[in-house]
């Protein structure tokens, strides 16, 4: 009995001793002196297009072996991560200086693609133990300042890592390029590069729990949102004042008119009516091809019911699809079927055929582009990016975008109604379609300033940029377009309603 024992003992402190052994690898992040710490490059792309980004073997670069992808989570691969092993070795509190990661003869071909690199300000991004590394491949310099058209074109040769240590944890990275080591690209000819790089490590006394807090972080953050709330404000105040203007005078304006029209009616029965009011028999005619206004008056109630929930972080109902249901029932009666029909192809018909034109087109590059994962991983990388840079502005953004877009909708509005008593007055009885028009006329002014944007304010450029800006763009004041000129229109439809029930018509 005593020797079955034995073996059991011996086993039971070797499991002991395996699950009480500290581990130094990178499960854990803790290292010892000499320790492999992975390195990984990721991907490449123009800094002024984070969304266009390949893999980074895509531009020639060289190995020191035979490369190796890393078995990613889920979480990597819905950011659009390709890591593979970099021709770096970067060990546990090892200095390296000037080591030779890898040799590469350039063709004709291969300088002509990093030049091009260079001249888009393509940059890399690598992991080190989980911490980010970014930096330029090249520069572009002028040969000459008396003539702007002759440039000079380099690759970045030799890299210097700084790298931050805790005990045994890595805290902090960063890679700045050697300005005075470079490989000249300017011609197409042959060329032999030879990649260096350097390490140094320093020791810091930033925990291991908050080495991540950097990347979270803006020093100028105060500073600009002070000026953006103030000149927001001073907008936002300024719209309002001008609005309530414009209404105060309309306001007056019709009192007169009502003033004036019971005062018609107690002296002369016979007199001919002039104004407005003249047309009260043909106000309120149905419009030509009212089925497609009553399904874009009720496409953009539902999105503005949509919005209004989302900004209230409250649940989308169904009470959207019933609104609008109720409204084209009144103008339609038994056609339900067909302006249901109209009321859901309407708003998302068109993004649909937007975005099949757009897949289409675009569907080769983005294939290129995310390695087999086309549409996911961009859409999530944008996010990951929209969400790494901007998460801890997120509920300013949210305030300035409802701000904006209760000052839309009042704005839109006032003026729709304007326009619609003037052309009322004018005895002109079409308002319907012209309302919803005005009202929408909005989101094709919201798109050309896009145009504007573009072309003349931002650094965007090519056919993979110029697409997504567009065409999102088209989406979005596409909405903007339907929710505003269902706004317009049904404040233009309760402004007539109005007068004309305050007036005495036979």
């Amino acid at each position: 009995m005593e020797m079955k024992l034995v073996p059991c003992l011996v086993v039971s402190i070797l499991i002991l001793c395996s699950v009480t052994r500290v581990r130094s690898d990178a499960s854990n992040h803790r290292y010892k002196v000499g320790d492999d710490v992975p390195l990984y490059v990721n991907k490449v792309g123009p800094f002024h297009n984070p969304s266009e980004t390949y893999r980074y073997f895509d531009l020639p670069f060289c190995s020191s072996g035979p490369t190796k992808d890393k078995k990613e989570a889920l979480g990597e691969l819905l950011n659009g991560d390709r890591l593979v092993t970099a021709p770096y070795k970067l060990d546990f509190l090892n200095d390296k200086d000037s080591k030779i990661a890898c040799k590469n003869k350039l063709t004709k071909e291969q300088v002509a693609q990093f030049r091009e690199a260079v001249s888009k300000d393509y940059y890399f991004q690598m992991y080190y133990d989980d911490l980010p590394i970014w930096g330029f491949i090249g520069k572009v310099e002028k040969e000459s300042k008396n003539d702007p058209s002759e440039y000079k074109y380099y690759l970045f040769k030799h890299l210097h890592f700084t790298i931050f240590y805790n005990k045994d944890h890595v805290i902090e990275i960063t890679a700045q390029s050697d300005l005075n080591s470079v490989a000249d690209l300017t011609e197409d000819k042959e060329v032999d590069v030879e990649f260096m790089y350097s390490v140094k490590w320093k020791e810091t006394e930033i925990p291991f729990e908050k080495r991540m807090e950097k990347y979270s972080q803006s020093s100028s953050l105060p500073h600009h949102l002070e000026i953006h709330w103030f000149s927001i404000i001073n907008s936002c105040v300024t719209v309002l004042l001008l609005t309530g203007f414009l209404a105060t005078i309309l306001m007056r304006v019709l009192k007169n008119d009502f003033v004036k029209y019971a005062h018609d009616e107690e002296s002369a029965e016979d007199q001919e009516e002039t104004g407005w009011k003249y047309i009260h028999g043909d106000v309120f005619r149905y419009p030509k091809y009212k089925s497609v206004l009553a399904a874009a008056v009720g496409s953009g109630t539902q999105l503005f019911t949509l919005t209004i929930f989302i900004f209230l972080l409250a649940l989308v109902a169904g009470i959207a699809g019933y609104t609008a249901a109720s409204f084209f029932c009144q103008l339609e009666g038994t056609n339900w079927v067909r302006n249901l029909l109209l009321t859901g192809a309407l708003p998302f018909g068109t993004i649909v055929v937007i975005f099949l034109i757009w897949a289409l087109v675009t569907t080769p590059l983005l294939m290129a582009m995310a390695g087999f994962l086309p549409f996911s991983a961009i859409y999530i990388e944008l996010y990951y990016i929209f969400a790494s840079v901007w998460g801890h502005r997120i509920y300013t953004i949210y305030s300035i975008l409802f701000i904006v877009f209760i000052i839309l909708l009042i704005v839109t509005a006032f003026i729709t109604v304007a326009l619609t008593y003037f052309q009322l007055a004018a005895e002109d009885h079409e308002w319907w379609w012209r309302s919803f028009l005005c009202g929408g006329s909005t989101g094709l002014f919201i798109y050309g300033y896009c145009l504007y944007y573009y072309f003349a304010r931002s650094d965007m450029s090519g056919f993979m940029q110029t697409s997504f800006f567009f065409g999102y763009m088209a989406c979005v004041c596409y909405g903007f377009f339907l929710m505003l000129g269902s706004i317009g229109f049904r404040a233009s439809l309760f402004f007539v309603r109005h007068i004309y029930r305050s007036i005495k018509c036979e």
